[in-house]
């Protein structure tokens, strides 16, 4: 078929729209536009009072635009104690533990997919009950002390190792996926843990971004878990930083502007409000460039991750 006679084709099949669906087309693109620019604007309006006169920012006359542009806010909250090893704490525990959170929820989810694992509802029931029931706060650190794993890193990675709901996604992926692809491989002799990291793993890259950005933005927002179980300063994370310094912000201000001398200037001393606000940006901004990066899977994995179950 030639390309004119295929593009006279798809004309003829094109559906004609009418001015009411064109109407409605703008309508939605302005509300969903408005909708946008709402959930958009208080990032914005953070990120400008990072930047402007602090003196202006602490009275609320910074609005739409940015007034007396400097960076100083940020040079002077990397002087804050403890700010540099909480960073890296945040980052350590965010990797580790999302990696390794991705890889045993998605090897438990591929087994509970089989029929010939043992006792496979029984198992698959008594995962699900985890979601509904928990032993308490009291009990669950007495667990923990048990264990020894109080004032320890890995408190932030082995309790969140395998998530129920994750599990479900990933094992409702894999029953979607042909099962012919895996026959092939065990044909070919490959073994379970063969079969999964060869061929089942790569093709649920939909579903793992998705879980990846739950347990990624789980792991960067918690505080909960250092405020209980870290009883020294050892392992404080940014997000508890920010708990805390955000309830001390005009003593910090204080001690911050004691630091630099006493500075002239006072649109670049730092104030509750300024600190306030750049620290919370700080632990913002990670999220924000990393979540566009797995968002176009995002929707694509819990549609897929949901048919089922």
């Amino acid at each position: 078929m030639s390309k004119s006679k295929a593009a006279k084709i798809s004309k003829q099949n094109k559906i004609k729209r009418s001015t009411k669906d064109h109407v409605i087309d703008v309508i939605l693109y302005i509300v969903y536009g408005l909708f946008a620019l709402i959930c958009a604007f208080p990032f914005y309006y953070l990120f400008i009072n990072t930047i402007s006169n602090n003196e202006l920012s602490a009275a609320g006359q910074i609005l739409l635009l940015p007034k007396g542009v400097h960076l100083e806010n940020y040079r002077q909250i990397l002087k804050i104690e403890g700010m540099a090893s909480a960073a890296i704490t945040s980052v350590a525990r965010t990797v580790i533990g999302t990696a390794l959170m991705v890889g045993a929820t998605s090897w438990m989810g591929y087994a509970l997919s089989k029929a010939e694992f043992w006792h496979k509802k029984f198992w698959y029931r008594f995962i699900i009950a985890t979601m509904y029931f928990g032993a308490g706060v009291v009990p669950t650190y007495m667990n923990y002390k048990m264990f020894g794993m109080l004032d320890s890193f890995w408190i932030y990675i082995i309790p969140g190792m395998v998530g129920a709901y994750n599990m479900i996604l990933v094992k409702t992926y894999i029953e979607s996926i042909s099962p012919s692809l895996e026959e092939s491989a065990y044909l070919d002799g490959a073994g379970y843990f063969t079969r999964f990291t060869r061929v089942v793993f790569p093709l649920c890259k939909p579903i793992v971004s998705t879980i990846t950005i739950f347990g990624a933005v789980g792991q960067w927002n918690s505080y909960m878990d250092t405020i209980i179980y870290m009883n020294g300063k050892n392992w404080q994370t940014l997000q508890s930083l920010l708990q805390r310094y955000l309830s001390q912000a005009t003593a910090m201000a204080s001690q911050l502007q004691s630091m630099t001398g006493g500075s002239s200037d006072a649109a670049f001393e730092m104030t509750p409000v300024s600190i306030r606000y750049t620290i919370t940006f700080v632990t913002l901004l990670p999220i924000l460039l990393v979540y566009p990066y797995f968002q176009k899977f995002f929707v694509k994995g819990i549609m897929i991750g949901a048919v089922k179950g």
